[in-house]
């Protein structure tokens, strides 16, 4: 049967769409019609009256831990987290157990992933193991359904392997999204920002610097392949002009930036403890506010989760022990309107296309548009909805949240993937 969807407003960066009050048409799965008033028969109506049609969301950055650490989280699990949160998309990370360094793997996961709740893509890693001693058969993890690859959690130190897996990618015109953290013996066992509050809590903290070195290694190796560059969850304001200084040159680098590096300084792990533990680490609200800058003046491309969750009692471990990571999910949407569009930083329209159509672009997917033709992936918000953070109401594994019982605004209230209806 077909869908309408009639009397919201329609933002669709992809075609420069800003709350047009349109209705829109599904048939079989696909965007069939785009228009005013639009008048047909036996359709399920969807009266979408006050609230905004956007495309369904793209999250380039999530672990979804399956194969091998479902007591984390579960491919299932994820993407219900992810529907709820209004993606409709998602990009798993492959430090799973085993890695996702050969086809077999990513072979289980796309299996595991027919029946989600949302669209799943996987990197591949860019090193066997996540060693970064050897190279991974990039042919082949392309040809079994790779869309990216990544050592995400860990970096690639060696120089000579980074760049022929940036000449590699740029073969099959994918990006490579690089974790930048500058491995040293100096910085061993850190759990947080180097700073004011690490030196309070007497823990030991990783300073800016080592994301930062990182990240001026690897654009000047993009420079000399011409790859597409990716830095993931940029965290400093260092790293932030970086980028900036990269795309004035013309090198092909893009960016994202997630919500907690855009909302916390390292002050939350005073609070928070562990659930305020992730890497790379909240930095200083001068990072924060640098962070800000490079989303509103387009140096960050991409808003993306990296969401990460883990069992209760790893989290219990304390500060030291436990490991990096928050979910992020089920948060992400509401905190970019409470944090960025509510407080003047972005308008809802630059938001969204940092949440759809750049990371589809980014990655190459025929995703993150309300065309007609185009797949019905399909989130309807409320973006004036007020509600407060329960983790225990997550649809996740996970409830390793900083942000736990925060009020916010902005919530998805209806997510259509490939023209099937999920009421969130």
């Amino acid at each position: 049967m077909k869908t309408l969807i009639c009397n919201g407003n329609i933002i669709d960066p992809a075609n420069r769409i800003d709350q047009e009050k349109l209705d829109l048409l599904i048939d079989d799965g696909k965007i069939i019609y785009i228009g005013k008033d639009i008048s047909t028969n036996n359709a399920n109506i969807i009266d979408a009256t006050g609230l905004i049609i956007i495309p369904g969301l793209i999250d380039m950055h999530v672990h979804l831990r399956e194969p091998g650490q479902e007591h984390k989280e579960t491919i299932q699990t994820g993407t219900r987290s992810a529907s709820k949160g209004g993606f409709t998309s998602v990009l798993a990370m492959a430090n799973t157990t085993p890695i996702v360094d050969n086809a077999q793997v990513i072979n289980y996961i796309l299996s595991q992933a027919k029946g989600a709740s949302a669209n799943v893509y996987t990197a591949g890693s860019v090193t066997k193991g996540l060693l970064g001693k050897e190279l991974v058969d990039v042919d082949e993890l392309v040809n079994a359904g790779a869309i990216a690859l990544s050592d995400d959690g860990k970096p690639v130190m060696n120089q000579i392997l980074m760049k022929n897996a940036l000449i590699s990618c740029k073969k099959h015109n994918i990006p490579l999204i690089d974790h930048c953290e500058w491995i040293d013996d100096k910085y061993n066992g850190w759990v947080m920002n180097e700073g004011e509050v690490s030196k309070i809590l007497g823990v030991k903290g990783i300073p800016n610097s080592a994301e930062e070195r990182m990240i001026e290694r690897d654009i000047r190796l993009a420079e000399e392949t011409e790859a597409h560059l990716h830095i993931a969850h940029v965290s400093t304001a260092g790293s932030v002009e970086l980028v900036r200084q990269a795309k004035k040159k013309g090198i092909n680098i893009t960016a994202e930036a997630t919500p907690h590096h855009f909302t916390l300084t390292d002050s939350a792990v005073e609070k928070y403890g562990a659930n305020a533990k992730m890497n790379p680490p909240l930095r200083s609200q001068d990072d924060v506010d640098a962070v800000i800058e490079g989303i509103k003046d387009g140096t960050i491309d991409v808003i993306a989760t990296d969401h990460a969750p883990h069992a209760e009692y790893e989290k219990a471990n304390g500060l030291n022990e436990a490991p990096f990571g928050i979910v992020g999910l089920e948060t992400c949407l509401s905190l970019v309107i409470t944090e960025l569009v509510n407080k003047g930083h972005l308008t809802l329209f630059d938001a969204i296309a940092k949440m759809t159509i750049n990371p589809a672009r980014i990655l190459n997917l025929n995703k993150g548009t309300l065309s007609v033709g185009a797949d019905a992936d399909i989130t309807i918000i409320d973006v004036n909805k007020e509600w407060m953070v329960d983790p225990s109401k997550f649809e996740s594994k996970g409830r390793n949240t900083p942000f736990a019982w925060r009020k916010m605004k902005g919530l998805p209230v209806i997510v259509i993937r490939m023209g099937k209806i999920n009421n969130v």
